[in-house]
């Protein structure tokens, strides 16, 4: 590994990066030398203590702050959960012995998952700090060969984020992984798995927030005995049209208020449990017992078993500890939810049980009937902003989760919006926003009644946490270097816990649980839909790419004329030259003397440093000034133009022609090939130490018509300037230094680089229509010709996020037949 030492306008020093880092080992001579060296290890306990002070607070204050964002959702819970176990099969069972068995389920449960797998395992399973399905996949992509979409270069495993995790490989899981690498079908099931795993969590996006509101609203109407149902929900309506009109101004404007109410939500159900179990009836603690669950079994039998739907909504939200872990720390998560979650949650049950024993009436309206009248509304304010908080966090994670499907190849492109511009993670998608909305709205006015959304919602959120443990055990396997027999106990272990709560669940699929199949099974559809053309398209330009032997027959001029100007083709492909290209060199007259074929794609990684963003490489010999950039986004980066990409392609190119000058290795007479040779340029030393000389200076109208010499286009220039004055910004020159000691044919290229820069830059993207061969099958066809085409058409988001300018966009069409 080399680093690269940049002086402004001076040749780079290459020098080997430290195995420890650059620590310096101090060598103390005599009794002087001891001292200092005593000095020094007490300066270092010193600073040692301070960061593990430092550490300790942070995590505090993360750990606060995770309580509005994180457990808005689990912690509303107590609102809805005994009147979804009591309501249905359970009505002849409603008695103190059947309520003292229910809080015995419903502790155990929030003790097992939440708490044991949640908090000590699955917590451990992030990649670089990221959580969530796709965190999982991308994991098990990295160490082993399961990705569909072949444009992963060696070179991506040199990323700093792509190491993370254990090295070396066990020898007990490579039959396992060789038999999953090799077959085909068996990488499509897991994508498959985790993709629903995905479509659940947008299912979650639909159902919490009708869930949550009408919920909290229903506390009007126990109150009140004039407000009809029909009343509460079109307030709950009201409430969430609200709700996702506000999205776009972007949860950081309103993040503040999020802890304080969670917090106080938590406390206030704490106060009300301790008073309810005190009051009402202290030997419900005994029900901590399991022994209550056996006894609950044995009187309620089969129908004690259907009402596990309801139970199992006590957790409903759990999944949102791992899919929020990229705002937050493992260490946060682990203070919050034992040390101050847990306990309010279990208290509350507690004494809403206490309370149901001595009041069986009451099991309809359990949690507002149990508070105290002195009490009674402000419980009612803050748990109806309880509600919208822990809707607006399965929104933003709904939002999040469509963001990293589009970024792997499996959605379409939509419009993203970074409402925040310190916090990534903070994005908008308006299509969604609205979809949810709408859908939301309809499962609120068609079912009108908690239990039967709950129905869904707990289908939902028990199939997310099934293929978590699934997933959890590969990443055991393949990722943690642990034993096979180790991954299956935890596989079967929680498979056995959750795989009755899920039998549960699929029992009430007729009582609403199809809601969530069906929005699951539609979203799953399209991304599926989207993964198959686009990996489709992708091996069509793989195996079409133009020869390398055919370019160089046609030598330095590709057998026409090279004009002033630099020629940005867009490809997917990550190596050799699109088939677009021949379409150019066959039909068109003339074409730019400096060619970049530029590839931005994502890495199975959550983000791409800065310092490794950019690839750069030669095509074919240095007289045909042709090159290669990939720019390498993670699946949480933020893809999009700062209008300095231009300036920074133009910069790492002139630092490749020099580092190639400098290094052997990349001097392309070393090797037969003249393609494939890649080197990483940092953006960041590109900008504080450069190759070229780089000058500033306003971008006006009489600059941008210097640069071309004909005078149609000069006036069609000046218009579009007069007509966008906002796209104008300050132009970037470059000149090269005084160095006598240059190559001379290092100083030719750069200075016909230069040139190219001052002549214009023009964009060159391909119009694609992808359609199945006539000999294809019907599915296929309907796949790739209508369900993949309407897609296609009907995308917001542009297929590379840059600010390009119309006047300076080619675009050129071409059929794929798949």
């Amino acid at each position: 590994m080399y680093q690269v030492d940049i002086d402004h306008g001076q040749e780079k020093q290459l020098r080997p990066l430290a195995a420890d880092g650059g620590e310096e080992s101090i060598h103390a001579v005599g009794q002087e030398g001891m001292a200092q060296q005593t000095h020094l290890e007490r300066r270092k306990g010193k600073l040692a203590s301070k960061f593990t002070l430092v550490n300790i607070s942070t995590n505090l204050l993360l750990a606060y702050q995770s309580l509005g964002v994180v457990y808005g959702d689990v912690s509303t819970s107590p609102l809805y959960v005994y009147r979804s176990i009591f309501v249905g099969k359970l009505q002849n069972h409603q008695n103190s012995e059947a309520i003292f068995g229910a809080f015995s389920l419903i502790f155990w449960t929030i003790t097992l998952i939440p708490l044991l797998k949640y908090v000590f395992v699955v917590l451990s399973a992030d990649d670089n700090g990221e959580g969530g399905t796709f965190a999982l996949y991308s994991l098990l992509c990295r160490h082993a060969k399961f990705s569909l979409l072949p444009n992963q270069q060696a070179a991506d495993e040199e990323l700093s984020a792509y190491k993370y995790g254990f090295s070396g490989q066990s020898t007990a899981c490579l039959p396992l992984k060789r038999f999953l690498e090799k077959h085909k079908k068996s990488r499509t099931v897991l994508l498959i798995v985790v993709l629903l795993g995905a479509c659940m969590v947008i299912g979650d996006g639909v159902l919490t927030p009708a869930m949550s509101v009408i919920s909290s609203i229903s506390g009007i109407q126990a109150a009140t005995e004039h407000l009809s149902h029909g009343g509460v929900l079109l307030l709950s309506c009201i409430i969430l049209v609200g709700l996702f009109a506000l999205q776009h101004s972007g949860t950081h404007r309103v993040g503040f208020l999020f802890a304080p109410i969670v917090t106080i939500w938590l406390i206030s159900i704490f106060v009300i449990g301790l008073y309810n179990t005190i009051f009402w009836n202290p030997k419900i603690v005994s029900a901590l017992s399991p022994y209550y669950i056996i006894k609950f079994f044995k009187e309620t039998g089969k129908d004690g078993w259907i009402s596990l739907g309801g139970v199992l909504l006590s957790i409903a939200g759990t999944e949102a500890m791992f899919a929020d872990l990229g705002h937050f720390t493992a260490s946060s998560m682990r203070i919050a939810f034992p040390f101050f979650v847990y306990p309010c949650l279990v208290v509350q049950y507690m004494g809403q049980a206490a309370f149901l024993s001595k009041n069986i009436a009451s099991i309809p309206n359990s949690f507002y009937n149990s508070i105290p009248d002195i009490v009674y509304w402000p419980v009612f304010v803050i748990a109806t902003l309880a509600a919208i908080v822990g809707s607006q966090a399965v929104i933003t994670a709904t939002f999040s989760i469509v963001k990293q499907c589009n970024a792997l190849g499996c959605f379409p492109r939509v419009k993203i919006v970074h409402t925040s511009k310190h916090i990534k993670g903070q994005i908008y998608v308006p299509e969604i926003n609205w979809i949810l909305m709408i859908l939301t709205l309809a499962v609120a006015v068609g079912f009108q009644d908690t239990t039967l959304i709950g129905n869904a919602y707990g289908l939902a959120c028990m199939t997310v946490m099934f293929i978590t443990t699934f997933l959890m055990a590969l990443v055991i396997i393949f990722v943690w270097q642990r034993s096979v027999a180790l991954a299956t106990s935890f596989l079967l272990l929680f498979w056995l816990i959750e795989g009755v709560y899920l039998s549960s669940a699929f029992i009430k699929i007729p009582q609403g649980g199809w809601v969530s199949l069906v929005l699951s099974f539609v979203f799953l559809a399209i991304m599926f839909v989207w993964h198959y053309g686009t990996r489709k398209k992708y091996n069509f330009d793989l195996h079409n790419k133009v020869p390398l032997k055919w370019l160089l027959g046609l030598g330095p001029s590709l057998g026409i004329v090279r004009v002033p100007g630099i020629g940005l083709i867009y490809s997917e492909l990550a190596t050799g030259v699109p088939s677009i290209f021949s379409h150019f060199v066959t039909n068109l007259p003339a074409f730019h003397s400096v060619l970049v074929f530029v590839c931005v794609k994502s890495v199975p990684v959550p983000f791409v440093s800065p310092e490794e963003r950019f690839l750069i490489g030669r095509i074919c010999p240095r007289p045909y000034r042709m090159y290669r950039c990939i720019v390498r986004y993670g699946y949480k980066d933020i893809q999009r133009d700062d209008g300095n990409f231009e300036d920074l392609l133009i910069q790492s190119i002139a630092e490749f022609i020099q580092m190639e000058a400098v290094e052997p290795q990349l001097s392309s007479s070393e090797s037969p090939s003249f393609d494939g040779r890649m080197a990483v340029i940092s953006t960041r030393s590109v900008q504080s130490g450069s190759t070229l000389l780089v000058s500033e200076e306003d971008f006006g109208i009489s600059n941008s018509i210097q640069s071309s010499k004909s005078l149609t286009l000069q006036s069609l220039r000046s218009a579009y300037d007069d007509e966008n004055p906002q796209m104008r910004r300050r132009r970037v020159r470059f000149r090269l230094p005084e160095n006598p000691g240059m190559d001379p044919a290092v100083r030719d290229e750069l200075s016909d680089l230069i040139q190219a820069k001052e002549a214009g830059v023009a964009y060159i993207m391909g119009h694609s229509y992808v359609k199945a061969r006539r000999s294809s099958s019907f599915l296929k066809k309907l796949v790739i010709d209508i369900g993949y085409s309407f897609l296609r058409k009907n995308c917001r988001g542009p297929a590379v996020a840059l600010n390009i300018p119309h006047i300076s966009l080619i675009e050129v069409g071409m059929i794929y037949y798949v």
